[in-house]
């Protein structure tokens, strides 16, 4: 570490391959339902359009396909004829028993996840209390809100692309508490709509189109956990990506209803990592003192703007907002952030104490990695003034700044960035202006830009 420090300029970034995430998605979903649900949702509720119209407004790509089947025999033979990701049964009066019948496509088609999607009332509730629900993957509440197919597709992508994306390039973690099925219904797709607003947000880091689209792909994931038990297993493996925690108190632990499960949750994982955003959700405020005493923050189940409440949450403690440096003895906001640049600018001018505040909060590096900027994120989560070589703030300040321009131009090499005046990167190698061929000369030198930037050595030469 010692070297790195002394000469900033010897520090090398690998670039994150984008485009190698969320390798595994979800294209055919199989919809099970009686005649009536499946005439509403394809001549009212128009599912397929609502989908598409969900995914472009949220920059997303691939939206999946909805076959519709209202019979046993029907389903089995598009299962037998097509490659489904995804079945989503919806019981009602009918003959439909989605648990029962679940078992039997579980055991023909075990590796096809199915989710039961049922209106929400207190019938319908205890007959799902008395049900075996070993063939189901989970259980949610209609409301007739198309954004809840999303919430479900996209949370199954998550499970299914974590483990490799964390792995590979240090994609973060949000990790979802809850065990009522009504309430995770209504603020699941709440969460992935913060999220993927966020992505919209930090994807004008890229330069150009292309870019933009793949760094998405990076936004954080979304785990969703029902007990004590699942939601710990998941922490341990994933704690050193941990953007942050979102809980319910009373859930299962050890089989049996826990009261304070969430709040025990919550004080392992505090006892674990000192800075983490902890965030709990009950309907009993008497959680409150207990939220504050382990410095979370607590939201009442009760509140009419619960919503509101959480988004605003979520953005000052997981860093989906602009980075606000503030003055510990003051409270005072010294410097308001938006984009990397804007944290180069503001390195230098910044007071002691708000500098130390944030760094040794893991602040800055929280505020990188929920913006998909995992090399850089890492290094400053591995600097602070304790380290060898870091002889004072200003020595700290020299490494910060430096490693931002060291990542900055690492990012843009072999990109051939869009020209825009108003956000024009002075470490942009090679931009274009227009649509037309760049031609022989201007392919060549991009050519040679991209070379170098796969060669590690030379990027030891300005």
């Amino acid at each position: 570490m010692n070297t790195i420090y002394r000469n900033i300029k010897q520090l090398y970034f690998k670039d994150t391959s984008f485009a190698d995430l969320m390798k595994h998605r979800i294209y055919n979903i199989l919809l099970y339902a009686s005649k009536y649900d499946s005439f509403m949702l394809e001549e009212d509720g128009r599912i397929d359009e609502q989908i598409f119209n969900e995914y472009t407004a949220l920059n997303l790509r691939y939206p999946p396909r909805f076959t519709l089947v209202s019979g046993e025999e029907e389903a089995y033979a598009q299962l037998r004829d097509r490659a489904y990701d995804l079945i989503i049964s919806m019981p009602s009066g009918d003959s439909i028993n989605p648990f029962e019948w679940a078992k039997g496509v579980k055991s023909v088609y075990p590796d096809i996840p199915i989710v039961v999607l049922t209106p929400f009332s207190k019938s319908v509730s205890k007959r799902i209390a008395n049900e075996d629900l070993s063939a189901i993957d989970y259980v949610f509440s209609w409301l007739g809100n198309p954004d809840i197919l999303l919430a479900i597709t996209k949370m199954l992508e998550d499970k299914m692309n974590v483990e490799e994306d964390v792995s590979s390039v240090g994609v973060q973690v949000i990790l979802f508490v809850e065990d009522s099925i009504h309430f995770y219904s209504s603020i699941l797709p709440h969460l992935y709509k913060c999220v993927f607003q966020q992505s919209k947000s930090f994807m004008t880091e890229a330069l150009n189109e292309h870019e933009q689209m793949l760094r998405m792909r990076g936004r954080p994931k979304i785990l969703f956990a029902r007990t004590y038990e699942e939601a710990m297993t998941l922490y341990l493996k994933y704690k050193d990506n941990m953007l942050g925690v979102i809980s319910d108190v009373s859930f299962l632990r050890n089989g049996e209803r826990n009261r304070q499960a969430g709040i025990d949750l919550c004080r392992e994982i505090r006892r674990m990592d000192k800075y983490i955003p902890l965030i709990v959700q009950s309907s009993d405020n008497g959680n409150k003192e207990a939220t504050e005493a382990f410095k979370g923050t607590f939201l009442s189940k009760n509140s009419k703007t619960l919503l509101k409440e959480l988004k605003d949450t979520i953005n000052n403690n997981f860093g989906f907002t602009d980075f606000n440096f503030i003055n510990p003895a003051t409270g005072e906001v010294e410097a308001r952030v938006r984009n990397l640049r804007g944290l180069q600018d503001v390195v230098f001018s910044l007071s002691d104490e708000s500098l130390l505040y944030h760094v040794g909060r893991y602040d800055i590096s929280r505020w990188l990695y929920s913006r998909a900027m995992f090399p850089l994120a890492e290094f400053l989560k591995n600097t602070n003034i304790y380290d060898p070589g870091i002889e004072d703030l200003n020595k700290l300040r020299q490494v910060i700044f430096g490693a931002i321009v060291k990542y900055r131009k690492i990012k843009n090499r072999g990109v051939v960035a869009v020209f825009q005046r108003d956000r024009f990167d002075q470490y942009s190698n090679f931009a274009r202006i227009g649509e037309g061929s760049m031609g022989g000369k201007g392919r060549g030198l991009a050519f040679i830009d991209s070379m170098i930037k796969r060669n590690e050595q030379l990027q030891q030469y300005e």
